[in-house]
């Protein structure tokens, strides 16, 4: 007898539908497995069998074909085990009920228990746009499956649970009574009290300024300072200040997150924005993403959040290279032997660095051990063409005693500034109505010319900044981009010469990075 059953496949952030085909004839037993399974979806054949006869069904010693249609789609994982131990006892008579409208899902144990997979959200998703109506997934995974709207989720526990259920036996059991997940309610910034919070920063008020103006425009960042000046302190502070994620960012963090198996268990949506901060020996697959199967990198899993790389030097030269397309495209491309797969990387970059090897140059206290030749060859680590894709570079100087042991005066907190950076957001979300662009860092070259408009005098500033900076066509765009982002934080609608001047403080470290730093700047 021939039975089928729905199911799920999943190729990077790609899925498709899956129909598990079984079919039992003869009396020479026998298992195939045929549309093009790994090596992990041919062994489902002995965890099937375990798990059928732990669950006190029979085990059809017969020749069992099984088809896992498209067979021209290579199937990976152990996601189907599940639909072929049902479609295995459809086929056997063992179990009779109407399954055109459900699809399965999950991982066996020998025991007959469900085990958690990744990527059960965009299957899930998937489900539901292809008709399906009632989707049964391991429970580990229920509440990250119960986020899509408009299909029925069931959080299975063990294969007995499941078959009771299915075929209305009313016979008395220890299985816990299968029910509907309840559908998941989107709370915005649900656990922002855990954040780290600005008010417990002293000093370093031009820092935390630009910090509040990256925020505001989405803009990259890059500190550098001696050791100790609270670079990575701020940096840790940064989430804390960005606007909430709205259900659409969240829904799509999520996905990367469920994909990359670093999604909690029983838990929904991710609904604070991601802050990576990879280690600089970090490979370049480890970073970009990679693999035989292509998996996210730390720069996806920031997806609308912030990719923190402190010691930015020190990161080896091909991995900092690797990111200057991502950062600019908002999105990674993968090519291997499986396939090519593309995920988002849209995300603030936040890096900081020392000044030199020993971390003491132009120290106001410390004399610096480095010779000029060491200093120069340490800030030449971090080429042009990455520095000129980040908007603000800003000097984070250390710390006097005063200010760290003052006792008057409250610093401001994360919820006072998130305020203003809310403000400014809002400002962007209606200027960029009905387009794809999110934030002022991502403005098109069309919309940076409609709204970042200069009027005589400010142009003759940005003219003047450009030639004594050396700026590239690149760096005058995010100049005037950042501009606007100033502008929007003060509340106007148009560029003034202080909103420029500002702007123009955050690159002047772009000279001051490739010129010789014993020199003195007789400008």
């Amino acid at each position: 007898m021939v039975a089928n059953v729905h199911s799920m496949g999943l190729f990077g952030l790609k899925t498709f539908m899956v129909e598990v085909e079984a079919d039992i004839t003869g009396t020479k037993f026998r298992f195939d497995m045929v549309g093009l399974p790994d090596t992990a979806v041919n062994e489902a054949k002995e965890r099937v069998e375990a798990a059928v006869k732990n669950s006190g069904y029979a085990f059809p010693f017969s020749h069992i074909t099984m088809n896992l249609a498209p067979a021209d789609v290579k199937k990976e994982g152990s996601v189907y085990d599940l639909p072929i131990l049902i479609a295995l006892l459809l086929a056997s008579r063992q179990l009779r009920f109407d399954h055109s409208d459900s699809a399965f899902i999950g991982e066996l144990s020998l025991s007959g228990k469900l085990r958690p997979i990744n990527g059960v959200l965009p299957m899930v998703i998937e489900a539901k746009n292809a008709g399906i109506k009632r989707v049964f997934v391991p429970a580990a995974n229920a509440a990250e499956a119960a986020v899509v709207d408009g299909i029925e989720v069931y959080g299975v526990q063990t294969v007995k649970q499941l078959l009771y259920f299915l075929s209305g036996d009313e016979r008395e059991t220890d299985e816990p009574e299968l029910q509907q997940t309840a559908p998941y309610i989107f709370r915005q910034g649900d656990k922002a009290d855990q954040l780290l919070d600005f008010a417990d920063v002293r000093g370093q008020t031009f820092a935390k300024r630009a910090l509040e103006v990256a925020a505001a425009g989405g803009h990259n960042l890059l500190m550098i300072g001696p050791p100790g000046s609270g670079k990575s302190m701020l940096a840790k502070r940064l989430p804390s200040i960005l606007p909430d994620m709205s259900f659409e960012e969240a829904l799509e963090t999520t996905k990367i997150y469920s994909v990359a198996g670093e999604l909690k268990r029983d838990g929904g949506l991710i609904t604070n924005r991601p802050f990576r901060s990879p280690h600089h020996t970090v490979s370049n697959v480890a970073l970009s993403g990679g693999g035989t199967i292509p998996r996210p990198g730390e720069i996806s899993l920031a997806h609308n959040g912030v990719l923190f790389l402190d010691e930015l030097p020190e990161f080896s030269r091909s991995t900092m290279e690797a990111m200057r397309q991502p950062i600019e495209d908002g999105r990674v491309t993968i090519s291997r032997v499986a396939g090519t797969l593309t995920y988002p990387c849209s995300m603030m970059l936040v890096a900081a660095m020392n000044p030199c090897p020993c971390g003491y140059l132009g120290h106001p206290k410390k004399k610096c051990t480095c010779t000029p030749q060491a200093a120069q060859k340490y800030l030449s680590r971090v080429s042009g063409p990455l520095m000129d894709r980040i908007d603000i570079q800003i000097e984070v100087p250390p710390v006097d005693f005063t200010a760290l042991t003052a006792k008057e005066g409250k610093e401001e907190s994360s919820a006072e500034i998130k305020k203003r950076v809310d403000a400014a957001r809002k400002i962007q979300q209606e200027r960029f109505k009905g387009t794809s662009t999110a934030c002022n860092a991502k403005m098109t070259a069309a919309q940076t010319r409609e709204f970042c408009v200069l009027d005589e005098n400010t142009t003759h500033i940005l003219k003047q900044a450009f030639d004594r900076l050396g700026l590239s066509a690149r760096a005058y765009d995010k100049l005037v981009k950042l501009s606007r982002t100033i502008a929007d934080l003060a509340g106007e609608e148009t560029i003034s010469e202080a909103h420029l001047l500002e702007a123009i403080r955050y690159r002047n470290l772009d000279r001051r990075l490739y010129a010789d730093p014993y020199e003195d700047d007789e400008e």
